[in-house]
């Protein structure tokens, strides 16, 4: 029988003010993704999506490592969406048969009182069924552990976040900051540098 865990995370950033406002670095979302997982973990299959190689998860007895395929995209307004579209376990077969990842969020920008702020949400669900004698365990304990498990990895995210985007925010302006076709008070962009 699966088991369904689940956990969710929202997150407010303040944004020191800068020439260029941060709605302009969200239009790129790859850069989003390089900012907050190691280069050494993620692997750009398309435009918009991601393979990202999670490190090692332990969970009761088990060591598992997932592979997630995530699409990263703007919508505008300085809105940046993303959704798994393809997940698997490394190592272990018959969980890797019986396993299915999904996680949604967001991340938008928005002005109050003449200050800018990031705002986010993420949902992640795991369905998964587990092998004997690990399926014996009473369902609460390993709802309460996979639960438990999706949150932390949530809050890792959540902290390289925090720390990690505005870092590369204002790097961003740096190689920007002497780019003449940048009008802050329009919607276009003329120059993208990487």
């Amino acid at each position: 029988m699966a088991t369904k865990f689940k956990a969710c995370q929202s997150v407010e950033i303040p944004v020191p003010y800068q020439p260029i406002p941060i709605k302009h670095y969200l239009r790129q979302p790859q850069r989003l993704v390089r900012a907050l997982v190691d280069s050494s973990r993620v692997e750009q299959l398309s435009e918009e999506v991601f393979r990202l190689k999670m490190r090692p998860l332990t969970f009761i007895s088990l060591t598992i490592q997932p592979v997630v395929d995530m699409r990263v995209w703007e919508i505008g307004d300085g809105t940046i969406c993303l959704e798994s579209v393809n997940s698997k376990i490394l190592g272990i077969d018959y969980i890797n048969q019986r396993f299915q990842l999904d996680l949604k969020g967001d991340l938008s920008s928005y002005e109050n009182n003449g200050n800018s702020y990031l705002k986010g949400m993420a949902n992640l669900e795991v369905y998964v069924e587990l092998p004997p004698p690990i399926s014996f365990t009473p369902k609460p304990i390993l709802e309460a552990t996979g639960n438990g498990l999706l949150k932390s990895v949530l809050l890792t995210i959540k902290q390289r976040l925090l720390r990690q985007l505005l870092v590369d925010y204002q790097r961003w302006i740096e190689l920007h900051s002497q780019d003449s076709s940048f009008d802050s008070d329009s919607n276009d962009f003329n120059v993208f540098l990487p």
